[in-house]
């Protein structure tokens, strides 16, 4: 009798994931969190028709979901003024990262992405096989003119970037995004990662041509119209790689209460403005709070506030524990210097009442 025979490549690599969920740290801790404030999930819920939607699939989810999307595609494309055919569904943004590492990248192809980045789209291009290349933040926003000359000197394949960007909160105006395209080498492709735009500052989203070869862009249901659980995502590009899409992807991937609670979302944007709007108090609170305590709240264009507890990654993470030990639940960034801030998405006022209070015994216990 015989194990199963991995590739080398699997082989090689730790066991491990991108994120440790709350539900596994509960489990550990063997009691509930009273504020779930780390996983950038929309507290404040989805759009009631999306609920309306769901509720009224779920009694026809004997049937799998239609394989070619095809209303919520439709209605994708008309909400972005694009064709059909040149937009792609998937499970979520890190669905659709996987499909596209597996379309363009072969063992030992590079690709570029900033030191600190969303490390799931890391985990996919390790997991092909492809060589990563990382750049430093600058500050605390990416570096789009040094991701473009790394991708110009390894001869990148894909290049990724996150705007607005996770875990500093920081964003590029279009403009800044709009240059970095017009600077990109012949042959990388430019992964725009914008699962955050819908709540951040306007002019923030660039006007790109869909058919334009150079740019892919990604967003999500799961941010600003609050349906996470759901894993729906989706691709803007052109034709021709939308349609590769379909030579790799799984097509009953997402579930037809899935497809029907997107439908309903995207065609509900009265909802995403009150969302925008609950979000940007969340944000002015949460930085409150954190100057109350003489901690500095970093700018965000995104549905968390990453906040600069002011010394380095060891005190950080001594704050984090001292949170959970308190049932918040936050995030940090992973790596240094950002990993100096502890990172706090936005909630509910009984959320934040809560983080108000322990913050400060959990600074106090953190030395």
């Amino acid at each position: 009798m015989t194990a199963p025979r991995y590739t080398p490549l699997v082989e090689s690599l730790p066991s491990t994931v991108p994120f440790v969920g709350p539900e596994t740290q509960e489990r550990a801790r063997g009691r509930p969190f009273r504020a779930r404030l780390g996983a950038n999930e929309s507290l404040f819920g989805p759009s009631p028709r999306a609920v309306a939607a769901m509720t009224l699939a779920a009694s026809e989810v004997w049937m799998y979901g239609d394989p070619e999307m095809h209303e919520l595609r439709g209605a994708i494309a008309a909400h972005h003024g694009v064709a059909p055919d040149q937009v792609m569904v998937g499970e979520g943004i890190d669905g659709l990262l996987g499909l596209l590492v597996r379309l363009i990248v072969a063992p030992g192809d590079a690709v570029v992405t900033s030191d600190g980045a969303y490390p799931t789209f890391a985990f996919h291009v390790t997991g092909f096989g492809g060589r990563l290349h990382k750049v430093p933040y600058r500050g605390d926003h990416e570096d789009p003119e040094a991701l473009v000359a790394r991708a110009r000197e390894v001869g990148a394949k894909i290049l990724y970037l996150a705007n607005p960007d996770n875990p500093m909160g920081s964003h590029h105006p279009a403009a800044a995004i709009r240059a970095m395209i017009d600077n990109l080498p012949e042959g990388t492709l430019l992964a725009l990662d914008e699962a955050y735009v819908e709540l951040a500052p306007d002019g923030t989203a660039p006007d790109i041509d869909p058919e334009d070869p150079r740019v892919i862009r990604f967003r999500t249901f799961s941010k600003g119209y609050g349906l996470a659980g759901l894993r729906v995502g989706y691709a803007i590009g052109a034709r021709s790689l939308i349609a590769a899409f379909d030579k790799v992807r799984n097509h009953f991937g997402v579930g037809r209460i899935a497809q029907a609670g997107a439908l309903a979302a995207i065609t509900d944007q009265d909802w995403l403005v009150q969302v925008r709007t609950q979000v940007a108090l969340s944000r002015d609170e949460i930085g409150r709070i954190a100057r109350s305590c003489g901690l500095a709240p970093l700018p965000s264009a995104t549905n968390f506030v990453t906040i600069d507890c002011g010394r380095d990654g060891a005190h950080a993470r001594a704050i984090l524990r001292a949170l959970a030990d308190r049932d918040i639940f936050v995030r940090m960034p992973f790596v240094a210097p950002h990993d100096r801030c502890i990172r706090v998405s936005c909630g509910q006022p009984e959320d934040l009442a809560a983080l108000a209070e322990a913050l400060p015994e959990a600074l106090s216990a953190a030395g």
